[in-house]
């Protein structure tokens, strides 16, 4: 069993200097080729359930579905709650054998930010799992704008709150299909300056995949989310799949199409940030 929790797979990210994916989960074809493609390279993953995906599967039920991979996996797995916007939501997911709560109160005033926060990262380290919280909100393409995270802000958010893991805004952008200008590493550094806490990167499909690089090897970004780029890839394999023979009508036959392709276009994702494990 490689079940793992937050704080497990990003410290020695942190200390050797590497990053490790957190990858938005949709259905069973996704998660199951994002562990695959982990274990094709030998590194740690993240399988997120945001909002989108919890509206179609109960938390209960992902929680099985995780554990069931991790259980069959040779690498770490972490079962991470992404998004989550209220203590019953934290409490359901880890109830359903989550490993990792993320609150996002980034809308919210700084001081009930903090104060909202650091009660799950409570919950969660009381049980023993791990606890991400944002700072800075991270807008979305052609939707919310960025609110830039404040060095400083970040500094009180990290004592405040004690998080595994800080979410900030530095140029990303949820829901980007196509690279943008890159993110601000003069924001990044300033952050680094006065925190020790493992930082993230959501909207990571956004960012150019060289700077990705560069970042996850050269900073204290410890965690890229990753999920425009990779529903992408699976809509992509499911058109040329559903378009090959439409007679078909088999959803399984037509979903196991989908595999090789996006085991393949996540291995591309892992690979430029990651580290291989040591045998």
């Amino acid at each position: 069993m490689t079940i793992a929790t937050l704080a497990e797979v990003l410290q020695p990210a942190l200390r050797q200097g590497y990053a490790v994916a957190g990858l938005v989960t949709l259905g069973w074809e996704d998660m199951r080729a994002y562990v695959d493609a982990a274990e094709s390279e030998q590194v740690p993953v993240i399988l997120q359930a945001g909002p989108s995906c919890r509206e179609h599967t109960p938390l209960p039920i992902l929680g099985k579905m995780f554990r069931y991979l991790a259980d069959g996996a040779s690498v770490p797995v972490v079962a991470h709650l992404d998004h989550g916007y209220t203590m019953e939501e934290c409490r359901i997911a880890l109830d359903s054998g989550f490993t990792s709560l993320m609150y996002d109160g980034s809308r919210k005033p700084l001081a009930q930010n903090m104060d909202e926060t650091a009660a799950v990262a409570e919950l969660a380290h009381s049980a023993g799992i791990s606890c991400e919280g944002e700072i800075g909100f991270v807008g979305y393409s052609e939707g919310e704008a960025s609110a830039g995270t404040d060095p400083e802000e970040a500094a009180a958010f990290a004592r405040a709150t004690g998080v595994d893991a800080m979410a900030i805004s530095v140029g990303n952008v949820h829901l980007q299909q196509k690279s943008g200008e890159g993110l601000d590493e003069g924001r990044i550094r300033a952050i680094e300056a006065v925190t020790t806490v493992p930082l993230v990167i959501h909207g990571g499909s956004g960012v150019p995949i060289e700077q990705r690089r560069i970042l996850s090897h050269g900073s204290a970004i410890c965690k890229f989310n990753i999920g425009t780029e990779l529903r992408m890839a699976f809509g992509t394999a499911l058109r040329s799949a559903v378009n090959r023979d439409k007679d078909r009508f088999d959803r399984v036959q037509i979903l196991k199409e989908t595999h090789d392709p996006l085991v393949e276009a996540t291995r591309q994702v892992l690979r430029p940030i990651s580290k291989p494990m040591e045998r």
